[in-house]
């Protein structure tokens, strides 16, 4: 068989947007997403996703070396993202990146591309962090405050546990809906949420327990509906709490002094109001 002829036929099946036709272009198939090597069936229905989350694929051949025996492909991907991609949702607007493919004279296609530069492409900044140690486990955050700097009154804290990485995409896509739904209410002060392991934290800061009803809204009550009557996540948690106690402390650039929130230093400086969350 000769290499060449073996890429031109796989990269014109996904060209063709056809998965039955990249299984069997090939008798192995790996890139960055799979574990280990694919063929048949697998390698099919690997395909399908792939073709699902990046639509309308345009592939372009840069460059190819090699002979019958093994050859090298540099090509360049623009595709739609419809559809989460490690964990990030759909953007819906195109993405472009760069790749090679290694494919020998037995069918066998060795995949290569960067997956930071995938997520860059699609808006995202790669920060690194561990799954767990021995008592922890570890996420990332944000946050989206207002500009009032109110000492809250009340707090909500949810949380939701999810299944997969598709439906904490779809969880964050509700999310969004609902914090912008809460920035408008009058008594929001603030929200962070927080992923860590399977649960996704909500902790939002009112001016006074009566503002609390603000969560009521429509893009919360969408959300309440796909968990009790559409099966989206497998836990939840929702909680009402009054703080007990606030301390906001600053420290002085000038002398280093500490002081508590509406107290000043001896330099006379006092800290400036900002928003809690």
């Amino acid at each position: 068989m000769d290499a060449r002829k073996i890429a031109e036929a796989h990269l014109e099946a996904w060209r063709n947007a056809d998965p039955a036709a990249v299984a069997a272009a090939v008798t192995g198939f790996q890139d960055p997403d799979t574990a280990g090597s694919l063929a048949g069936d697998a390698l099919a229905a690997h395909a399908a996703a792939v073709l699902d989350r990046f639509r309308n694929l345009r592939l372009q051949v840069e460059q190819v070396t090699g002979d019958a025996d093994a050859a090298t492909v540099w090509w360049t991907i623009e595709a739609d993202h419809r559809a989460t991609y490690l964990g990030m949702p759909a953007v819906g607007r195109a993405v472009r990146f760069a790749g090679t493919d290694l494919v020998t004279a037995d069918g066998r296609v060795r995949r290569c591309f960067d997956r930071l530069a995938v997520a860059e492409a699609l808006g995202y900044t790669a920060r690194f962090v561990p799954a767990a140690d021995e008592v922890r486990e570890f996420g990332v955050s944000a946050r989206a405050a207002s500009s009032r700097t109110d000492r809250p009154g009340a707090f909500t804290l949810t949380w939701l546990e999810v299944r997969d990485e598709a439906e904490a995409a779809d969880v964050d896509l509700l999310s969004v809906e609902i914090v912008k739904g809460l920035r408008t209410s009058k008594g929001f002060l603030g929200v962070a949420t927080f992923d860590i392991g399977d649960r996704k934290y909500t902790l939002t800061a009112f001016d006074r327990p009566e503002s609390v009803r603000a969560v009521h809204a429509r893009p919360h009550q969408r959300a309440m509906r796909r968990f009790f009557k559409a099966g989206l996540c497998t836990r939840a948690l929702t909680s009402v709490l009054i703080p007990e106690a606030i301390r906001e402390y600053a420290r002085c650039a000038d002398c280093g002094t500490v002081v508590k929130h509406g107290a000043a230093c001896g330099c006379g400086w006092t800290p400036d109001d900002v928003p809690l969350l």
